[in-house]
């Protein structure tokens, strides 16, 4: 959370830098003098730069820039795109079938724009041949490189092997079809 700004008569010092409203250079001056031109003109006085020397403050409508700064940040916020990290978890001794049911779930996934986390889990004796793994990710990734690249590369975590997989950036979402006008025939 950003520290608010001082405004009006919490500035505590002798004298400041001020800036109009309009952005021109006023000079420095008494705060009490400030404030009398910021009551004047209907305005709050605002510090905005309160580690120079003098403090540099601005007359402008604080409520109206807080409003601004809210909007802003919203739609920044709007605008934010969130990764979304599918896993897809296969088995060292997989069928030949089930290893296309599975390849073809990844090739979705990177189609839709997200990254794949690819899981290959050892049970007991698998644990001593992880080249067996390490081979079945190479395949994959061999398989969907034309949707995506190997972001994260192959590498044992006690019983597993991950590997993560990331879209390229010339892959977008599909765009929603737009219904046609009414009257228009095809």
């Amino acid at each position: 959370m950003s520290v608010e700004p001082r405004i009006n008569d919490r500035i505590r010092v002798p004298e400041i830098r001020l800036v109009g409203a309009d952005g021109e250079q006023i000079g420095i001056i008494s705060v009490t003098e400030a404030l009398r031109m910021a009551q004047e003109q209907d305005l709050d006085l605002v510090e905005v730069a309160a580690e120079a020397r003098p403090p540099v403050c601005r007359l402008m409508d604080y409520g109206k820039f807080k409003y601004e700064n809210a909007q802003k940040a919203r739609e920044a916020r709007r605008n934010q795109v969130l990764t979304v990290i599918k896993e897809m978890k296969l088995r060292p001794k997989i069928d030949s079938h089930d290893y296309e049911t599975k390849k073809g779930h990844v090739e979705r996934f990177l189609k839709a724009g997200d990254k794949v986390k690819v899981t290959i889990m050892f049970r007991g004796r698998e644990q001593s041949r992880p080249e067996l793994g390490f081979r079945l990710l190479q395949r994959l990734s061999a398989d969907v490189a034309e949707l995506g690249f190997v972001e994260s590369a192959p590498k044992q975590d006690g019983r597993n092997m991950i590997m993560v997989l990331a879209p390229h950036k010339t892959v977008k979402p599909k765009p929603v079809p737009t219904p046609a006008p009414a009257g228009a025939t095809e």
